[in-house]
């Protein structure tokens, strides 16, 4: 079995290595503008050849950073980045960027192959005000000779004295643009790639808003000859499971299992809610997509 280690940046970020390869750097204390909603993140993220299939801050999204979760309606709070959309009037600016704080670890081990951390963070607005406390954990183990597994897993516990309906733009009025949640956004030269499901293939256009208990994409990398598939599963636990997807080919490459894409998930204060995802990396093209999503299910 291949052995996974921990390389630590007191105070600033973890990274995981198989053998000469970092698989993925977290971030957990960012250094981002108030305006891009600090908040940790995973980048790079790479196969284990080596290829990146992460893009960190592009201009056309900034607040977008490898995989992250991002949530854009919390209440009136904003915890994706940038402008928060406002029906009639799109996209407005607004000093509501919030900040998901790390706190502390409660967790780092490297175990049988696999690797865990888990921390705790607050979700503080930008006014100061702390909406939840989180508890979160990452998990990562080898799959295969061409792949390896990710899990993502959040408890946010309402501490802000009232109910909290989280939401996305579609719930507020956009047609179509449900995102929030855990979000990956691919390089570059992923655009034009192809989503997979169970269903099959297509574009962003063909699958976006559509329901499906995983979704992978399909892309080509710049500079050498090789295709990579990543490949996001729902926990079938998961509040509005299968979810609808936000994800995109056609402009830019992104998966998002969607649960507030177009019905608001209330918190009541003093309750948790809990959200767990498997992540599959692999060195692969479309026909590995159901064998890799059966991996991914299976590891969670």
């Amino acid at each position: 079995m291949s052995h996974l280690d921990i390389r630590h940046d007191i105070g600033t970020a973890l990274a995981v290595i198989d053998g000469d390869t970092e698989l993925f750097r977290y971030v957990y204390r960012p250094d981002s503008p108030q305006l891009e909603s600090p908040k940790p993140y995973l980048h790079p993220i790479r196969t284990r050849s080596g290829h990146r299939v992460s893009l960190y801050r592009p201009w056309d999204h900034v607040w977008h950073k490898g995989i992250a979760l991002s949530l854009p309606h919390v209440g009136e709070e904003n915890f994706w980045g940038g402008p928060t959309y406002v029906h009639g009037r799109f996209y407005v600016q607004k000093d509501n960027n919030g900040t998901q704080a790390h706190r502390r670890f409660t967790g780092i081990h490297t175990d049988d192959g696999t690797v865990s951390l888990a921390h705790e963070l607050d979700w503080i607005t930008q006014s100061g005000d702390t909406r939840f406390s989180e508890t979160r954990r990452i998990g990562a183990k080898i799959l295969a000779p061409e792949s390896w597994f990710l899990s993502f897993t959040t408890e946010l516990r309402n501490v802000s004295g009232q109910d909290i309906a989280i939401g996305s733009p579609t719930t507020k009025g956009r047609e179509n643009a449900g995102y929030g949640g855990l979000f990956w956004r691919g390089p570059r030269s992923f655009t034009g790639g192809r989503l997979v499901t169970a269903d099959g293939s297509g574009s962003g256009d063909d699958v976006r808003g559509r329901r499906h208990e995983w979704m992978g994409f399909v892309g080509r990398h710049d500079d050498v000859d090789a295709t990579s598939l990543v490949l996001m599963v729902d926990d079938a636990e998961n509040p509005h499971h299968p979810p609808q997807w936000f994800a995109r080919s056609e402009e830019f490459a992104c998966l998002n299992p969607a649960p507030f894409f177009s019905e608001e998930l209330t918190v009541p204060d003093g309750a948790t809610v809990r959200f767990r995802y498997g992540v599959g990396i692999a060195d692969a093209g479309e026909d590995a997509a159901p064998d890799l999503a059966a991996a991914v299910r299976k590891a969670l």
